[in-house]
């Protein structure tokens, strides 16, 4: 093949992925040239693909099948309660980072924390009082994307989990739904760490959404059922809900500052510098 592209990417009308584009020089085609059951895709296998939102289902399930590398571009880790967004997570062969690599530094997750105060970890809240007897349990529901990605039916889900946590606790269990509730209204005074603090919400349970890492930055103990970015540091049995695990301070901060190197602006994928750390510094999972 003459010319052979060093990246492809799909929908060259995305605004965040003309960036990435213009920082990797990708070649845009089809989403049918990766993902068709009929063809075989014209473009060698090693020749990686990016592409944005979990709406790319099959783009990502076939990558998978074939071997070939894939960035996936969405929103950002940490930074999503202010009115703009300013970083985009953007992971290599996966939607959300797994592996927390040890012993990471904190200068870029510092640097995020003077452009957001807001992101500051203040650490643990120790249970006392009516939140150590009666705390209520907020259970976050998944969003249409991550069902359909992972095949699974949400009324379902929220059924089963009720279920399984009245096994083990009498607490009051307020639902969270984010479907249908505009960003709007679910960043500032109705953020999950304002619900969290609001309600003395004694622990978080979710499929994988972003909000078990909102919940523990708040400082709060999280439950995960799907891999994630804080699944080395979240409870996954519900049977631990009346004393689930907490990691320590730095632990946790050493998983912000992992995914904070994960995470960039438009202006760092533009450059290639969100390009050059992923690879330079081997941000992203190893293959099972």
């Amino acid at each position: 093949m003459q010319n052979k592209p060093q990246m492809l990417m799909l929908d060259g009308t995305d605004q965040i992925l003309k960036h990435w584009q213009h920082g990797t020089h990708a070649l845009v085609i089809d989403r049918k040239e990766i993902s068709s059951k009929i063809n075989e895709s014209p473009w060698p296998n090693d020749i990686p693909v990016s592409f944005r939102s979990m709406t790319k289902r099959k783009e990502i399930y076939k990558c998978w099948e074939t071997g070939r590398p894939f960035y996936y571009v969405d929103n950002g880790y940490m930074g999503n309660l202010m009115k703009k967004k300013i970083w985009y997570r953007i992971v290599k062969n996966n939607v959300q980072h797994t592996q927390i690599r040890p012993n990471m530094p904190g200068d870029r997750f510092q640097e995020m924390c003077r452009t957001a105060p807001y992101l500051t970890y203040g650490g643990f809240k120790t249970p006392r009082g009516d939140r150590l007897k009666k705390g209520p349990i907020l259970l976050v529901t998944p969003s249409e994307k991550p069902c359909n990605f992972y095949n699974i039916n949400r009324n379902e889900w929220v059924t089963n989990t009720v279920k399984e946590l009245r096994k083990y606790t009498a607490r009051e269990i307020i639902i969270r739904h984010k479907d249908g509730v505009k960003r709007s209204e679910r960043i500032k005074d109705n953020s999950v760490a304002a619900q969290c603090f609001r309600d003395d919400v004694w622990a978080l349970v979710t499929y994988q959404s972003m909000a078990a890492l909102e919940a523990m930055h708040y400082g709060i103990p999280a439950f995960t059922m799907a891999p994630n970015c804080v699944q080395s540091v979240a409870n996954t049995d519900l049977a631990a809900i009346e004393d689930p695990k907490y990691p320590s301070r730095e632990e946790f901060m050493n998983v912000l500052h992992y995914i904070a190197h994960c995470q960039y602006t438009l202006e760092e994928m533009s450059k290639g510098v969100a390009y050059n750390m992923i690879e330079g510094m081997k941000l992203y999972d190893n293959p099972a």
